[in-house]
C-alpha cells in the first residue's frame, strides 16, 4: 500500500510538473531574450539520471557523485583546462546541474509515501495535536540548520573546487573506510541505547547536523554521513537510517524548490517537459524500492558491502582518470 501511493505521488508531481513546464515552454517561445541552454538532456538521459538519482540518494554511496560521475560517463559534461586543487575542473552547465537537483522531487516523494505515517504525526505535531510529531519536527529542524546554513555559504566555492570526479572519488573512498571502521567499533559496543528515532534528544540531532557538513563534498553522501553519526551517537542502525529519510525531506525539498525556481526557464529549454518528466518518475519508483530493499539489507548485513562498494568504485574511477 505505501508503495503505491508513492507510485501515485511521483505520477501526480510528474503530471504537474508537465503542465507547469508547457506554460513556462510557451513562455520562453514568445521571449526573445530567454538563451538555449548548452547541452540537451534526451528522454533515455533523463531515464538514467532518474535510476541513478533513485537509487543512491537514500543508500549510503553519494546520489551527488554518482550524478558527476554520469553526467561525465554521458558526455553532458567535461573537465575544462583550468585546473583547482584536486585536478581539472568540470565544465557543466546550468540546465544539467538544475535537472541532477530537480529530479530529487521524485526520491522525496517516495519517503512522503513510505512514511506517510511519520509525515502525518509531524503535521499533527505543527497543529499542536501531537507533542510526539511536534518534538520530530524539532529534531529535524536542529539537525537541517547546520548544513542548510553551511550550503548557503560554501555553494560557490564546493561547486567550483570539488564537483570534478577526483574529488568524488576521494571521497567515496575515505567514506567507505570510515563506515567499515566506524561500524566495526559500534558493533563492539553492544546494542544500541537509542533503538527508535523517538527516543532520540536535540543532542543527537544537533551532533547529526553538524555531521552533515561534510556532506556537502562530492562522493561523501548525506546519507552515509547521517546513518554514521547516528551511530556513532547511540542510534541503532535501522534508527540511524530512518532519521536519515526524514531529514531528506527539508534537506533535498529546500535544494530543489530553490534550484527549480532559479534556473526553471533554462531548465525547460534544455530539458523540457517530457524527460523532465520521466526522470521524476523513474527517481520515485527506484528511490522507493531503495529506501525498502536498504532497511531490509541493514537488518542482517551492515554497512560493510556499501562501504566495499564505494572504495572499489573510487579505485575504478581513479584507474580511468
Amino acid at each position: 500500500m505505501r508503495f503505491r501511493s508513492s507510485l501515485v505521488s511521483c505520477g501526480v508531481a510528474a503530471a504537474l510538473f508537465c503542465i507547469a513546464a508547457a506554460a513556462a515552454r510557451t513562455s520562453a517561445a514568445e521571449s526573445t531574450t530567454n538563451t538555449p541552454a548548452r547541452n540537451s538532456i534526451s528522454i533515455a538521459q533523463a531515464a538514467i539520471f532518474g535510476v541513478v538519482e533513485g537509487l543512491t540518494e537514500y543508500l549510503p554511496v553519494s546520489s551527488t557523485g554518482h550524478l558527476i560521475l554520469t553526467g561525465h560517463w554521458m558526455g553532458l559534461s567535461q573537465l575544462s583546462g583550468e585546473r583547482g586543487p584536486l585536478g581539472p575542473k568540470i565544465e557543466k552547465d546550468q540546465a544539467l546541474d538544475a535537472f541532477e537537483i530537480v529530479i530529487q522531487l521524485g526520491a522525496i516523494l517516495a519517503v512522503l509515501g513510505l512514511y506517510r505515517r511519520r509525515v502525518r504525526q509531524m503535521c499533527l505535531g505543527l497543529a499542536g495535536r501531537s507533542k510526539d510529531g511536534l518534538r520530530l519536527t524539532g529534531l529535524l529542524i536542529v539537525a537541517f540548520l547546520p548544513a542548510a546554513i553551511c550550503g548557503l555559504l560554501l555553494r560557490k566555492p564546493i561547486k567550483e573546487f570539488l564537483f570534478n570526479p577526483l574529488a568524488v572519488a576521494i571521497a567515496l573512498f575515505a567514506g567507505g573506510v570510515a563506515m567499515i571502521v566506524i561500524e566495526r567499533i559500534i558493533r563492539k559496543r553492544g546494542p544500541a541505547p537509542v533503538q527508535s528515532v523517538d527516543n532520540m534528544v536535540m543532542k543527537h540531532a544537533l551532533i547529526i547536523g553538524l555531521a552533515q557538513c561534510i556532506a556537502m563534498w562530492p562522493g561523501v553522501s548525506r546519507s552515509m554521513i547521517t546513518i554514521v553519526a547516528g551511530l556513532v551517537v547511540g542510534l541503532d542502525i535501522l534508527a540511524a537510517a530512518e532519521f536519515s529519510f526524514l531529514l531528506a525531506l527539508p534537506t533535498l525539498g529546500a535544494a530543489t524548490l530553490y534550484e527549480g525556481f532559479k534556473s526553471w526557464d533554462v531548465l525547460m529549454s534544455s530539458a523540457g517537459p517530457a524527460s523532465l518528466a520521466i526522470g521524476l518518475v523513474v527517481s520515485g519508483i527506484v528511490a522507493a524500492i531503495a529506501v525498502k530493499g536498504l532497511v531490509k539489507w541493514l537488518t542482517g548485513h551492515g554497512l560493510l558491502s556499501f562501504g566495499i562498494y564505494r572504495i572499489l568504485l573510487a579505485l575504478a574511477v581513479l584507474l580511468l582518470l
